[in-house]
């Protein structure tokens, strides 16, 4: 490749940009290279290009990482930063002397090359940067998207069992780092619950204590008792499906306890109370409670397709819905106050 003579070579010659070459073998008129660097005369053929990437141990590159570099001499010293793709270039570096090139950026340790010697017009690629993180550094931020966030919080909820293994799945602990549930989230959690052994044997015991107060109207006997545990497990799992799955997902509302934990008696008792009728939107404000209002007059009214007929009407529709209003209100007062002490999983 012909070059061009160094401004410093022809004395008198006043400072001018580059000029491009016309044809292979012929320099264009009058063609002047910018001066060399001070203390140092080389032609253009004399010098190298030093470049490479800024990476760290895990192959991200790390942009604007300092990255000088340093010959045996003072004047042959440069420095730049590197850029967002984690590149540095040194253009017109000095052949035939020996280079180290020294990275460093906030957080990570330096990090020196071996020695580097170029040749006249060589193109030197450094290869092997990877940063290490200093021993100081005792936390890395993550980021995730919301959806992985949110699987990761609910797969720590579906282990909270009271006494260890009640479940106690619908509540949050940490309401502020709290985010809101997809809706494939929201019928995962129910599902969960709906066909959770203890949930079942709840169903069980309650429709042996129907059983003995010979309510509903079934016969007595294995088959009224079939019938009751049949009425009592249909029962939760409409009012789970539809006030934890269905509605929420519909308009939006997470069907979860937020549980307080600091303020007043008061304050906390307020807010247990009020837990049926406001709900967290999965916009993050309050909203009035459809969702767990829905659920509860929807479950109530599809018990009148299965419960005999001496007890279906509005009064069962209505009473069941104010039960089942009645009973969110305790739990949650109880959730509030009591639950999370016996909790193991809600301490970590």
């Amino acid at each position: 490749m012909p070059t061009v003579a160094n401004a410093a070579e022809q004395p008198g010659l006043p400072d001018a940009p580059d000029m491009q070459l016309q044809s292979a073998g012929q320099p264009a008129a009058n063609a002047v290279q910018p001066p060399a660097k001070a203390g140092s005369e080389r032609s253009a053929s004399d010098a190298g290009d030093v470049s490479g990437t800024v990476t760290d141990i895990y192959g991200d590159v790390v942009p604007g990482a300092t990255v000088l570099i340093e010959g045996s001499k003072a004047s042959e010293r440069q420095s730049q930063a590197a850029n967002d793709n984690g590149f540095f270039e040194f253009k017109n570096v000095a052949s035939g002397d020996s280079y180290r090139v020294r990275v460093e950026a906030g957080g990570f340790e330096p990090w020196v090359s071996a020695p580097v010697t170029l040749a006249s017009g060589q193109f030197f690629d450094v290869s092997g940067i990877k940063l290490k993180l200093k021993d100081e550094v005792s936390s890395i931020t993550v980021v995730a998207n919301t959806e992985q966030v949110a699987t990761e919080q609910v797969h720590l909820e579906e282990q909270q069992r009271v006494l260890g293994f009640i479940p106690n799945f619908y509540v949050v602990y940490d309401s502020k780092d709290a985010v809101p549930l997809s809706a494939k989230l929201k019928f995962q959690m129910a599902y969960k619950v709906s066909v959770d052994p203890v949930n079942i044997a709840g169903a069980a015991l309650l429709a042996g204590f129907n059983q003995a107060g010979d309510t509903p109207d079934y016969q007595q006997g294995l088959k009224g008792y079939g019938q009751r545990f049949g009425a009592a497990y249909a029962n939760g799992v409409t009012d789970i499906m539809f006030g934890g799955a269905i509605l929420p997902s519909i308009f939006h509302q997470d069907p979860r306890y937020f549980y307080q934990g600091t303020g007043t008696v008061k304050s906390r008792l307020g807010h247990a109370l009020s837990n049926p009728f406001i709900a967290r939107g999965d916009n993050g404000h309050r909203q009035i409670n459809i969702s767990s209002m829905g659920g509860d007059l929807i479950s109530s009214a599809l018990s009148n397709t299965y419960y005999p007929d001496s007890n279906r009407g509005a009064s069962l529709v209505f009473g069941g819905f104010l039960l089942s209003t009645g009973e969110r209100e305790l739990s949650s007062v109880i959730q509030e106050f009591v639950l999370r002490k016996f909790t193991p999983a809600a301490k970590r």
